[in-house]
């Protein structure tokens, strides 16, 4: 059974990468994009093939769901993601989505009758990497991210979310919102993207907390001129003023400690010529830390290093596009993936993450339980990220275990 689960989740993987617009170059998966639709359809049909009903909400979110015995009682969700930043991994997100599918199949081949759903979720726009912020469609379907909000977000091409919906026939005036009373528990499985499990040899991390993240979008706005013409002593350049910004920003990090991280992960320059001066820039600034008041106080600073530079005509704006507070998961659930670990002889720690996931989301709405698998000396967000699909399998039969407990499997 463990090499055809292993088989299964490798062929599952495989597929999912070839949905990619760098292929031979990483995983560059956007919502709502081509390759989007080539794996929804692929997601679907692996549901469907489990005997799962299938349908889809207003964000584009996916859901494959096992009736239960109990009428209008809650599901216990298994899922993650299946967007990707560019040029990303084939494991970020997808291995969460694939553990889902294969306990779904469990609950098939094995002919359980639950007395609650078991609901597969694989869920969009986690990364933000198309229309920023992130955990788009995790805080959508818990409210988080209101209908205005939702219409409102732009890519960098100036593509709405409703236009990009549309572009490959999905339906934006479906509902939206997901009622807290509907969901009973859920259950994420990620790659670690880190080293610690790795360097420890230990397959499963039962993560404890997720830290706090904020991001930001920073707007530098000067006057665009020729760069031959105009004098160095009269130029409004919005470029100089964002990287003299950015180069002060990761110092607040390091002032601050205790693990505080900030990152200036995305950056475009306008017009973008070769002999124009820039006349503006918008940059994204993403800050993380264990302790809320580690994040909090270096918005603060931020705020203070952008006041400074906005003046001689420069003008900055920053718009928060995402705050999420550090969260502790679920203290039941830990308890019964470490108790499920322990009977299948499967060896775990305990583990805190240093990314953002969706579980952070559904944290405040209900019961959540997240495992860790290795990643490959530690690497992320890049085409080399790799994980071992026997630690998938693993965490595979641990999910399957604790669904039949939190769905009430009838014998």
């Amino acid at each position: 059974m463990k090499e055809l689960l292993k088989e299964q989740i490798t062929q599952h993987i495989e597929e999912l990468s070839k949905y990619t617009a760098t292929l031979g170059n990483g995983t560059t998966r956007l919502s709502y994009s081509q390759e989007d639709l080539k794996a929804r359809n692929y997601l679907k049909g692996q549901m469907e093939a489990s005997g799962l009903t299938v349908r889809e909400d207003g964000f584009g979110n996916i859901f494959g769901k096992l009736e239960g015995t109990i009428e209008g009682a809650p599901s216990v969700l298994l899922g993650s993601h299946f967007d990707s930043v560019p040029n990303g991994g084939d494991y970020d997100g997808p291995a969460g989505v694939v553990a889902a599918l294969e306990v779904a199949h469990l609950f098939q081949k094995e002919g359980l009758k639950p007395k609650y759903p078991l609901e597969v979720v694989a869920l969009v726009e986690e990364e933000g990497s198309r229309f920023g912020g992130g955990l788009m469609g995790s805080r959508g379907m818990t409210g988080l991210l209101s209908e205005e909000e939702f219409k409102g977000l732009q890519d960098k091409d100036g593509v709405s979310t409703v236009e990009a919906m549309k572009e490959i026939g999905l339906d934006p005036t479906l509902p939206k919102r997901r009622e807290p009373g509907t969901i009973k528990s859920f259950l994420e499985l990620h790659i670690e993207q880190g080293p610690i499990l790795e360097e420890k040899n230990i397959p499963i991390g039962v993560v404890e907390a997720i830290v706090g993240l904020t991001q930001y979008q920073v707007t530098v706005t000067g006057q665009a001129g020729h760069a031959g013409t105009t004098p160095m002593d009269r130029r409004t350049d919005a470029l100089l003023a964002a990287s003299k910004i950015i180069s002060r920003l990761p110092e607040l990090a390091t002032e601050e400690g205790n693990g505080t991280v900030l990152t200036v992960g995305r950056m475009n320059v306008y017009p973008n010529g070769a002999n124009v001066i820039p006349d503006k820039v918008v940059f994204t600034v993403d800050i993380r830390s264990g302790k809320e008041e580690h994040v909090q106080n270096v918005i603060k600073n931020m705020e203070r290093t952008l006041e400074e530079h906005n003046d001689n005509g420069i003008e900055i704006e920053a718009e928060q596009m995402l705050y999420i507070q550090p969260k502790a998961l679920n203290q039941g659930i830990r308890s019964l993936l470490k108790e499920m670990s322990s009977e299948l002889d499967t060896p775990y720690c305990s583990i805190n993450s240093g990314a953002g996931h969706d579980a952070m989301v559904f944290s405040d709405v209900t019961d959540v339980g997240m495992l860790f698998i290795p990643s490959k000396a530690g690497l992320s967000h890049c085409p080399e990220e790799w994980s071992d699909a026997r630690h998938i399998a693993q965490a595979v039969q641990i999910f399957y275990e604790a669904a039949k407990k939190l769905t009430e499997v009838q014998s």
